[in-house]
C-alpha cells in the first residue's frame, strides 16, 4: 500500500466517489451532501492505495495560518479519516501523514505548527500518546491555561455553534457514527489509562460526540515511535506500536 498527498482540487471524480463509498461502509449517518461540504472545506487529501490502485484509506486536511495572542501560528485540522480494517496492519497512513505535514510545512512556515484533532473513537485518541509527548486533554496532566485558550480559539473558529466549550466536544447536527463492530471499546482496553481517560472525557462518543484535542507538531514533541515515523526509520514488519494492532479509523 502506498500513500500520496493531493491537492483537493486535483482529486478525480472517481476518487471522490471511492472516498465516499469507503467511509459509508464503516460509518452510519454519512450523508453525501455533508461529506461533499466537509471535503470542499479541506485543501489537501492523503490517499492510500494498494498495488491495484484500489482505495484503502484516506485523510482530509485543512492547513492554514492564523493569529492568536498577537502571534502568527499555523494549524492543521484533520477531517474525515479512515483506513479499511483489512489494511490495519500497515503503518502507511502514519508515515504519509507525517511526511505530508513536513512537506506542507514549507508552504505554511509561520510560527509554531499545531494539530487540531477531533476524536469520536478511542483508536484515534491513541494516536496522540503513541506519537506525541505533550497533547491535550490528557490523562493525569491538567491542560496549561495558554494551551486551553488556544484549543478553544481554534475550535470556536472551526466548529462554531457545534462546539460545546464546557465539555470540550463537538456535536455535529449529522454525526457520523462508527458501525457496531467498530465503535465499542473492549473492556480489557479500559485498563489503558489513555483509553479510560478518553471515555471519561467523551462519554457521548457512542452518539458521535467528538473530543477536541491539540498538540504541537515539532520534532522535540515526538515520542520514540514518533521519531521513527518522522525520520522514516521504521519498517513495515512487527507490531511495536499500538496503532498497527488496532488501526486508525475515525471522523
Amino acid at each position: 500500500m502506498k500513500g500520496s498527498l493531493i491537492r483537493n482540487e486535483d482529486l478525480l471524480p472517481n476518487q471522490r466517489e471511492n472516498m465516499y463509498l469507503l467511509i459509508s461502509t464503516h460509518f452510519n449517518g454519512v450523508k453525501r451532501e455533508v461529506f461533499d461540504a466537509d471535503l470542499l472545506e479541506k485543501n489537501w487529501v492523503i490517499l492510500l492505495e494498494d498495488e491495484k490502485k484500489a482505495l484503502q484509506g484516506f485523510s482530509t486536511l485543512k492547513i492554514y495560518e492564523t493569529e492568536f495572542a498577537g502571534e502568527v501560528i499555523s494549524a492543521v485540522y484533520s477531517g474525515d479519516t479512515i483506513v479499511d480494517p483489512n489494511s490495519w496492519s500497515s503503518s502507511v497512513l502514519s508515515k504519509t501523514w507525517i511526511n505530508s505535514v513536513n512537506q506542507l510545512r514549507q508552504q505554511y512556515s509561520k510560527g509554531k505548527l499545531y494539530w487540531l484533532l477531533i476524536c469520536s473513537g478511542y483508536r484515534t485518541y491513541r494516536f496522540l500518546p503513541t506519537f506525541w509527548n505533550e497533547f491535550y486533554p490528557r490523562y493525569a496532566t491538567p491542560t496549561p491555561a495558554k494551551t486551553e485558550a488556544l484549543l478553544k480559539f481554534l475550535a470556536r473558529n472551526q466548529f462554531g455553534k457545534y462546539y460545546d466549550e464546557e465539555r470540550g466536544v463537538v456535536r455535529f447536527p449529522c454525526p457520523q457514527i462508527l458501525k457496531n463492530e467498530l465503535i465499542e471499546i473492549p473492556t480489557e482496553r479500559l485498563k489503558n489509562s489513555h483509553i479510560s481517560f478518553f471515555l471519561q472525557k467523551n462519554p457521548g462518543y457512542i452518539q458521535g460526540d467528538e473530543l477536541v484535542c491539540l498538540t504541537e507538531i515539532s520534532e522535540e514533541n515526538l515520542t520514540s515511535a514518533g521519531r521513527k515515523m518522522w525520520f522514516a526509520e521504521s519498517s513495515e514488519g512487527g507490531e511495536e506500536r499500538g496503532e498497527r494492532r488496532e488501526g486508525l479509523i475515525y471522523s
